[in-house]
């Protein structure tokens, strides 16, 4: 039993814990890559609110911060939704979910001029089911980089 202890006591497991993922070796700071993994391209609401909370607040102040930090990106603002009401009524308050982002980072001193905003409602819903954990993954807007305007914002 002494040399079963022993034999088990000499074999070291590497920490896996904090091994970086294949592909994501080397991040460069100020990357796409890196606003996606270190800083968070979603926010999430509550259903049939466009209000932005404490945890949509935290993801948003690192977003204004990396923001300020890489003046040359643009970022296009898309919302979703996934609530009670027809598809007018989803698209109307996607919008104002992607609208009220902007205003919050605006108002963390990401100029508006970089910025614009697109309501989809229930289009490219990422989770189909009619669980509320499901459903509260579809009402989010997605901070999304862009070198350039879309063809629709010039």
């Amino acid at each position: 039993m002494a040399a079963l202890v022993s034999a088990c006591a000499s074999v070291t497991t590497p920490n896996q814990t904090n091994a970086t993922a294949d592909g994501f070796v080397n991040i460069r700071p100020g990357s796409e890559e890196d606003f996606i993994l270190n800083v968070g391209r979603r926010t999430f609401f509550a259903e049939g609110s466009a209000v932005i909370d404490d945890t949509a607040k935290a993801t948003l102040d690192k977003q204004a911060e990396w923001l300020d930090k890489n003046k040359s990106w643009k970022i296009k603002l898309q919302g979703f939704a996934d609530d009670p009401g027809d598809d007018t009524a989803n698209v109307s308050l996607s919008a104002q979910r992607a609208e009220a982002v902007m205003s919050y980072l605006v108002s963390k001193g990401v100029s508006a001029d970089r910025m614009w905003s697109k309501g989809y409602g229930k289009e490219r819903i990422i989770r189909d089911c009619a669980d509320i954990t499901c459903k509260s993954q579809n009402r989010r807007v997605i901070s999304n980089l862009r070198d350039e305007f879309d063809a629709a914002k010039k």
